[in-house]
C-alpha cells in the first residue's frame, strides 16, 4: 500500500464512526478533518468532493461490517452455529462492532429517500445477506439439521430483520436488555425445527 493509499485508508477510517453515528446529512466534512487530522487540500487530494467522501465511506462501513459478521460466522461449522453467531454476534447493542450500531440500518433508514447511490450499496447488501441466511438455513436442511417445515426465505427475512431493528431500537432505548430476550426468542424458534 502506497503513503497515499494509507492517507485515504486513515481517513475512511477516521470517517466511518462519525458518519456512522451522525449520518451523513449530519456529518461535516470539518468533522472528518478533525477526527483525521489532516488538512482540506489532503482530504480532496482523495476524494472529489463530500458525496464521493461519504459514498467512499459507506463502502468503507458496509465492507467492515460485513467482513465481521463473516468472521464470527466462518468459525462454525454447522448451519445452527453460523445462525447462532451472528445473532451473538448483535448480542450487545450499546457496544457495537462499529461504533453508533450497525451501518447497514443506520445507512438504510438515512438513504431511503435520498442518496441513491448509497441506497443501491445497501440494497446489494441487505439482498446478499438475506440470500445467505437462507441458503445457511437450507444447507441445515440439507444437513439434516432442521426439519423441512423450516422456510429459508421467510426466517432469514425474520432473523435479519429482527434483529438489526432491534440493534435500533435498544440504541434509542439505551439498553442491551430486549435484544437478549430476542435472541433468545430467535435461538428457542429455530431450535424447535431442529431434528
Amino acid at each position: 500500500m502506497t503513503k497515499a493509499e494509507k492517507t485515504k485508508q486513515f481517513i475512511l477510517e477516521s470517517a466511518g464512526p462519525i458518519y456512522n453515528v451522525k449520518g451523513i446529512n449530519g456529518t461535516a466534512v470539518d468533522d472528518v478533518l478533525d477526527a483525521a487530522k489532516v488538512t482540506k487540500g489532503c482530504l480532496y487530494s482523495h476524494f472529489e468532493n463530500k458525496e464521493d467522501l461519504s459514498i467512499q465511506t459507506a463502502d468503507y462501513l458496509l465492507n467492515k461490517i460485513t467482513y465481521g459478521l463473516a468472521q464470527a460466522m466462518m468459525k462454525e461449522k454447522t448451519a445452527k452455529g453460523k445462525i447462532f453467531a451472528y445473532m451473538e454476534f448483535n448480542r450487545f447493542p450499546l457496544n457495537t462492532y462499529i461504533s453508533g450500531g450497525c451501518p447497514i440500518f443506520n445507512l438504510a433508514s438515512e438513504v431511503d429517500d435520498n442518496h441513491v447511490v448509497i441506497k443501491k450499496k445497501v440494497n446489494a447488501v441487505l439482498v446478499t445477506s438475506q440470500k445467505m441466511f437462507a441458503n445457511i438455513i437450507q444447507f441445515g436442511i440439507d444437513n439434516k439439521e432442521f426439519s423441512d417445515k423450516l422456510d429459508p426465505i421467510v426466517f432469514s427475512f425474520k432473523l435479519f430483520s429482527s434483529v438489526e431493528g432491534g440493534i435500533l431500537m435498544c440504541r434509542v432505548m439505551n439498553t442491551n436488555h430486549p435484544m437478549k430476550g430476542l435472541i433468545k426468542n430467535l435461538k428457542d424458534e429455530l431450535e424447535s425445527y431442529s431434528i
